[in-house]
């Protein structure tokens, strides 16, 4: 097995021929790759967050599982953080803070990357609102776009300022940077806000949870703003028949979306992406930039 160094860490490298993605023939050696190509613009958005993967060790085809604590035999190297379950009972996560460990977790096929709206050990202060705009049956992304410009517009309203990416599976991510927020107001505003848009548009969208409702019409799902629950980063990596990026797009592409397929962005194109544009996140990153929820 290969061993390479990265930032100074020894990291052993196993099984870099193992197909993960059979429709696309594409290996673990490609997602390191892509990993290590964009992690000066990824990691930025993820630093300082408890991370939860979704591992496929067999592909995404096989078994896959959702990976909260750290996998057996982290090294004592990787920085970890204390969370709280639902239950209360504290629990370590991973945080994923370096190129090192971004390399390590994509080594154990952590295909897919998640962070919470708030930093690890602030649960209570959420400097994130991200509002996932979720196709139903008979709808695409492309009708999601369409949505994306009204939130945009909505939230604009109340001083804040959006920014999208795909999902990287099969709708789009809001997101806006706040200040003075928690969880708990985060979930309420995004809530109210995806309301008005279901009574303003209800046969193009729908903000209840009942999957019936969905049918024709694109969901604004709110409810990742809670402490509790995770968004795919920026720039992950997607457990999908091919291996699509939640890929940052610029509003004119939203706006000119016309073929789902031209939002399928997968690690072949990301990396071409940012050399071009940059980071089209940036933005979200920059704390000048971010809005204060109203009361």
């Amino acid at each position: 097995m290969p061993i390479t160094e990265v930032e100074g860490r020894r990291l052993t490298l196993s099984n870099l021929d193992r197909v993960l993605w059979p429709r696309t023939g594409t290996t673990k050696g490609e997602l390191l790759h892509y990993y290590a190509t964009v992690a000066a613009t990824l990691l930025p958005h993820i630093r300082g967050r408890a991370a939860s993967f979704v591992r496929t060790p067999d592909g995404v085809e096989g078994q896959r599982f959702f990976q909260k604590r750290p996998p057996a035999g982290t090294p004592d190297w990787v920085t970890v953080a204390e969370t709280v379950r639902h239950s209360g009972e504290l629990m370590d996560q991973v945080l994923v803070d370096d190129l090192s460990t971004l390399v390590w977790a994509a080594n154990l096929a952590c295909v897919e990357i998640h962070v919470h709206q708030w930093p690890a050990g602030r649960p209570e202060h959420a400097d994130r609102l991200v509002l996932d705009l979720d196709p139903g049956e008979g709808r695409t992304v492309v009708d999601a776009c369409r949505v994306a410009l009204l939130l945009r517009d909505r939230l604009a309203e109340d001083g804040l300022q959006a920014w999208a990416k795909t999902s990287g599976a099969k709708g789009l991510h809001l997101l806006a940077a706040v200040r003075g927020a928690s969880p708990r107001t985060a979930s309420a505003y995004a809530r109210r806000v995806a309301g008005e848009l279901q009574a303003g548009h209800p046969a193009g969208v729908v903000a209840t949870m009942a999957k019936a409702d969905r049918v024709g019409r694109v969901f604004i799902d709110w409810s990742q703003n809670s402490e509790r629950k995770t968004t795919a980063a920026p720039y992950t990596v997607r457990a999908q028949p091919a291996p699509t990026v939640s890929a940052p797009l610029s509003w004119e592409e939203v706006a000119a979306a016309r073929d789902p397929r031209e939002l399928a962005l997968t690690i072949g194109e990301v990396p071409a992406r940012i050399a071009e544009h940059g980071d089209l996140l940036a933005g979200l990153l920059d704390p000048e930039r971010a809005g204060t929820l109203p009361d």
